[in-house]
């Protein structure tokens, strides 16, 4: 990814969402050519000059202060996924460019966890939506995207798959979500070559995902609801909650679970028992290669 491209598209993405109106700004006119604020406003809005901003937005975050990002972040009225995505960026722009690293195994005692995790499905997955490890509910629930060739990815099952849109209830929803987790990782990744080759294939073969691409939005996945249409137990609505893991950058913890005493408790009940059989028809996710470079 392109720093000062991304910089530059992002802020300025973000400066055309907001009116004057939004900003507390006179809108000085109706013959407004620029869609949202104008630089200039944002300019006085973040105590800095018009020409310094012009700078900012062309993509030189390299060595900003934080107060100016900040100040910045305020101007454009960033939640705090875009105020983190900011300053990933500026981090990015002030850093050399990383060497790349070879990509290991999930751990012996992270398999031992997902296992241990009786009624919850959980799996972890890397920067790039990968589901690298998962306990036997985890597979279970994710049985779809286990049956895709190759690597089970998240992402590639949410655009290219056609089973997409039934297994995910609110499957819009879920698109704009992981469109919106992409742009993130991209911004958290910005040399991880693989990272650029999914969003590179996702952008010429999904319309759908090349459209939300552009909007430029980002989001921390971190709780909430999703709802699947499971081929083998039918609806089922849960919560989820996502765990950074600590000692393995860039990996994640994804655990999912019914609230008791739910009509999608009694499915997940069922589906941790289907689970359970000696051979139940979900494929294993190959072994990475250790040859291959992030």
């Amino acid at each position: 990814m392109d720093i000062k491209t991304e910089v530059r598209d992002f802020l300025s993405s973000r400066r055309a969402r907001l009116t004057p109106e939004q900003a507390g700004l006179p809108a000085w006119g109706t013959n407004r050519r620029v869609k949202g604020l104008r630089r200039e406003e944002v300019a006085l809005l973040a105590g800095v000059s018009a020409e310094y901003y012009v700078r900012l937005e062309r993509g030189n975050l390299a060595g900003v202060s934080e107060q100016v990002l900040e100040a910045i972040a305020n101007a454009l009225q960033l939640d705090d996924a875009e105020r983190a995505h900011m300053f990933g960026l500026a981090r990015t722009a002030s850093a050399r460019k990383p060497a790349g690293t070879p990509r290991r195994p999930v751990r012996p005692p992270v398999q031992w966890l997902l296992d241990s995790m009786t009624g919850t499905a959980a799996y972890v997955r890397n920067n790039r939506t990968d589901l690298l490890a998962a306990n036997a509910l985890g597979r279970a629930l994710y049985a779809p995207v286990y049956d895709m060739p190759g690597r089970p990815n998240v992402a590639r099952f949410v655009f290219l798959d056609p089973r997409a849109g039934d297994f995910f209830t609110e499957w819009d929803k879920v698109a704009a979500e992981a469109a919106a987790m992409l742009r993130t990782l991209a911004g958290e990744n910005p040399y991880d070559q693989g990272l650029a080759g999914l969003v590179g294939e996702l952008s010429t073969r999904s319309e759908m995902f090349a459209r939300l691409w552009s909007r430029h939005d980002v989001r921390l996945h971190r709780t909430g609801v999703k709802k699947f249409h499971h081929p083998v137990v039918g609806d089922l609505t849960l919560a989820y909650e996502a765990l950074d893991l600590a000692a393995d950058n860039g990996l994640r913890l994804n655990a999912y679970v019914a609230e008791p005493g739910t009509a999608s408790a009694e499915a997940f009940g069922l589906l941790s028992s289907w689970a359970a059989t000696p051979t139940p028809p979900v494929h294993p996710a190959p072994e990475p290669s250790p040859t291959h470079q992030e």
